[in-house]
């Protein structure tokens, strides 16, 4: 399961009992011990795919823990790692090729289950002793798979069942020991298994939506194949993340940086509940950010929870480093300075941490990591990256193993209020950059007043948990409109509202005209400087959900 729509996560078999106290912790666990036991451990190996991150998904859904690394691992990576069972992702290239990757030589040494997906497959099939050839016509979208041989693989699966096809090359002969389990109209070997070593490949992919029964498949390779156990659970991650921030930090003083996100804000609850006043949050007000929100949050932490919380206003320092910045990264790299200075002035007033708690998730991880290797940049990162050298502080990033929708449910965990746990995902650099153009604070509160309107309107109409994601864009276009009797010349306004799983493609929501016109009606008559309003009805790809 991929990007945010994991609502598991907890380690397989861990008890809460057999957990160290916080006296007890002289010797670190191993990381991964400490994540899940060794035989209840999946490594998806990375091929390139786009989706590999929707197998990780997939797998937490179903509640077993799995990693995802780079298929350049050496094999005594992978022997350490020591996996319950393997799987091959897809990826861009071809086996053909010379210098294609191929899978660690010892996964198939190990004497666990291994399922190859599309590519997995074909390299699974070349380096056992099969062939693949250039295909002749490919293979992508929608195909109909007939099961063409009993197989756990497939068990609960109808003889005909729609799956996605995503490939060029072909198997054109299968390695020893193998058989055929699946064709389709495209694909002689859509799928095949070595029953014996318990070896599989699917030239489909089971973790795309359009495959139909794609989750009962993964579930059959997991529990019947693999034999492992449904157990990687929030509850569990909760008990054993404590146990590690404990063993971590020890007595030193940590500092988390809360942004007024769900992220930051489970990261600070998670840590309060390890080392109690050892923490302190400091939450610096941008200036940036929507109507309220700096209240709710310090009324939230100091309030409800009663952790120790600095809350700086800063909202002079940063809109005068944004003065005259215009460019979308210039103003990215703005904000983050400004804040490694605000911060490391507060932290000298707090006699300094040993520890910086940062809200870093799996996917970002993952995109460090992934085999496809550097990748263009779309935008900066909203975490800090220069505090830690500069305070000489060591990172602490409990929620590096979750994914945003494991994130929200380790939230409601930890007893983070419905409304917060639930929130709209919001950028790092806040209305900085839904603010086209020069930011000033003329500007910042207009959006301001726009973008509540919108979202008491969401709210008002019940559609707030149905959307991932909406907000008011200030665009740097003015036009003619009437008021009254008088002509006016003032600023665009564009909504945008996107449904999403994961944040990584988004498909914009579909409003009723009638709910637009009330928004729209409200905006022009109730924010000074906007007289018309525009809806976004792109999707990402090829837009992205941020308009800069």
């Amino acid at each position: 399961m991929q990007g945010p729509a994991v609502d598991s996560d907890a380690q397989p078999g861990v008890r809460a009992a057999s957990l160290p106290g916080r006296s007890g912790l002289s010797r670190a666990p191993d990381p991964r011990a400490a994540i899940a036991p060794m035989a209840q451990r999946v490594l998806i190996l990375d091929f390139g795919s786009q989706v590999t991150q929707l197998i990780a998904r997939r797998l937490r859904e179903l509640q077993v823990f799995c990693e995802i690394h780079p298929c350049t691992w050496s094999d005594e990576q992978v022997r350490a790692f020591a996996p319950a069972a393997v799987i091959l992702s897809g990826g861009p290239a071809s086996t053909t090729e010379t210098a294609s990757p191929r899978a660690p030589a010892v996964v198939f040494e190990l004497g666990v289950p291994v399922l190859g997906v599309c590519y997995g497959e074909q390299t699974l099939c070349a380096q056992l002793g099969g062939t693949v050839e250039p295909g002749h016509s490919r293979e992508f979208g929608r195909a109909t798979m007939r099961i063409a041989a009993p197989t756990q693989l497939f068990e609960g699966v109808p003889l005909e069942s729609t799956v996605w096809m995503s490939h060029g090359d072909k198997v054109t002969a299968i390695p020893p020991g193998f058989r055929v389990l699946a064709v389709s109209d495209g694909s002689p070997f859509a799928a095949i298994g070595d029953e014996i070593r318990h070896f599989y490949g699917v030239q489909f992919h089971p973790e795309v939506a359009h495959t139909e029964h794609g989750a009962r498949i993964y579930a059959n390779f997991l529990f019947r194949i693999a034999g492992l156990a449904p157990d990687w659970t929030m509850h569990a991650y909760r008990d054993v993340a404590i146990a590690r921030i404990r063993e971590q930090v020890g007595s030193g003083r940590v500092l988390c940086g809360l942004s007024g996100g769900v992220d930051s804000a489970v990261a600070a609850l998670l840590i309060h509940e390890a080392v109690g006043e050892q923490l302190t949050c400091v939450f610096v007000d941008t200036g940036l950010l929507r109507a309220g929100e700096a209240r709710e949050v310090v009324e939230l932490f100091r309030g409800h929870f009663n952790i120790p919380l600095v809350h700086v206003d800063a909202g002079a320092a940063f809109l005068g480093a944004l003065a005259g910045t215009s460019d979308p990264e210039a103003k990215r790299k703005a904000i983050g300075r400004t804040f490694i200075d605000v911060f490391e002035a507060e932290a000298a007033k707090l006699g300094g941490a040993d520890f910086l708690a940062q809200g870093t998730l799996y996917p970002d991880v993952i995109e460090s990591v992934s085999f496809r290797g550097p990748s263009v940049t779309i935008k900066s990162h909203h975490n800090v990256g220069g505090l830690p050298e500069r305070m000489r502080m060591k990172l602490v990033e409990p929620l590096r193993e979750l994914f945003k929708d494991e994130v929200r449910a380790l939230g409601r965990e930890l007893g983070l209020p419905e409304a917060f746990v639930g929130r709209h995902p919001f950028p790092g650099p806040g209305l900085a950059v839904r603010i086209l153009g020069e930011v000033s604070p003329e500007r910042v509160a207009v959006l301001q007043q726009a973008d509540r309107i919108y979202l008491e309107e969401i709210r008002a109409a019940g559609l707030y948990d149905r959307i991932w994601q909406a907000f008011a864009v200030l665009l740097p276009v003015k036009t003619v409109g009437v008021m009254g009797d008088g002509r006016t010349y003032e600023a665009v306004c564009a909504l945008r509202a996107v449904t999403s799983v994961d944040g990584m493609t988004a498909d914009f929501y579909a409003f009723e005209p009638a709910f637009l016109g009330r928004v729209a009606s409200r905006i022009v008559n109730e924010v000074r400087g906007i007289n018309r309003v525009v809806y976004d009805f792109t999707s990402k790809p090829p837009g992205t959900i941020e308009w800069e």
